[in-house]
């Protein structure tokens, strides 16, 4: 039953997502022709250049479908169906704001006009609100995530690199086929913009910090951190500096970024010679004792 609850929830989340998405292209971007990245920019950039009985809705599934229903085996049964009905959703909520609603998107965003930078900056942060939810949720809402993960190893490249090289080619192909490259220059900010809007969104908006502190009293700071944060779950590993030889602990624990102030006073004032190192962590499950 909880699975079940689960399961609607997470479609009921990328329905807002995929309705996100389109608010964000729309609304800002698709007015004044701006691109957004991947699939859904391509589908941009052929409805602007094919006759207008050609929507961005038509293009959004032709190239985006085939992609998810390709990837079916290597991404599973779960990941497609949400990603192509995220896709749905983004792609039915283009066409009635484009299409049936009394909202003119023609010529200008209703919302920032011509201005580019606004149009840029906004439509890349609510596209990547739309991106961050479908990724979160268990899908994705552009088929650029699964060519970059079928063929970007393929080609001996990451698959951050592979979507960059795939928007540097397009946003070039549409500079040469508009003949400016100001409109594709301003969709390198609404890139940016929505990368990094959807690394908050899918990964939290306050990602936690990793705290790896090297001790030669590990107890003292396990106390003074205990007493400090309340927790129980820190974790001892046995360690030894190669040089000195000498015998020392390796304490982990997890903390937020409000907290790493207090984790340098508690460790300097328990044993100032520590050594401390700080990373960020993506994702945090489970708990540890």
């Amino acid at each position: 039953m909880k699975m079940r609850r689960r399961s609607w929830s997470d479609f009921l989340m990328l329905t807002v997502a995929g309705i996100v998405n389109a608010f964000g292209v729309t609304f800002f971007l698709y007015p004044v022709n701006l691109y957004d990245s991947g699939i859904s920019g391509t589908s941009m950039l052929l409805a602007q250049l094919t006759p207008d009985w050609l929507p961005l809705s038509f293009f959004l599934v032709l190239l985006n479908l085939p992609l998810f229903l390709y990837g079916y085996r290597r991404m599973g049964r779960s990941f497609t169906l949400r990603s192509v009905y995220a896709v749905a959703v983004y792609s039915l909520a283009a066409w009635l704001i484009t299409d049936v609603l009394p909202v003119d998107v023609s010529i200008a965003s209703p919302l920032a006009k011509q201005d580019l930078l606004l149009c840029a900056i906004f439509g890349g942060l609510i596209s990547g609100i739309g991106s961050g939810l479908t990724i979160r949720f268990g899908g994705a809402i552009d088929g650029i995530e699964i060519l970059s993960v079928l063929f970007a190893k393929k080609l001996n490249m990451s698959v951050g690199m592979f979507v960059m090289a795939f928007n540097v080619v397009l946003y070039i192909v549409a500079g040469l086929a508009l003949e400016s490259w100001i409109l594709p220059l301003y969709s390198i900010i609404t890139y940016a913009a929505a990368v990094k809007t959807v690394d908050f969104i899918a990964e939290g908006l306050d990602k936690a910090k990793s705290a790896m502190i090297i001790t030669e009293k590990p107890n003292r700071i396990c106390e003074a951190l205990s007493d400090e944060f309340g927790w129980s779950g820190i974790t001892l590993l046995d360690a030894s500096g190669y040089h000195s030889g000498r015998k020392k602990t390796l304490i982990y624990f997890v903390i937020n970024r409000f907290q790493i102030s207090k984790l340098r006073r508690v460790v300097r004032d328990s044993d100032p010679s520590a050594y401390v190192t700080i990373t960020e962590v993506s994702d945090v499950l489970g708990k540890d004792g």
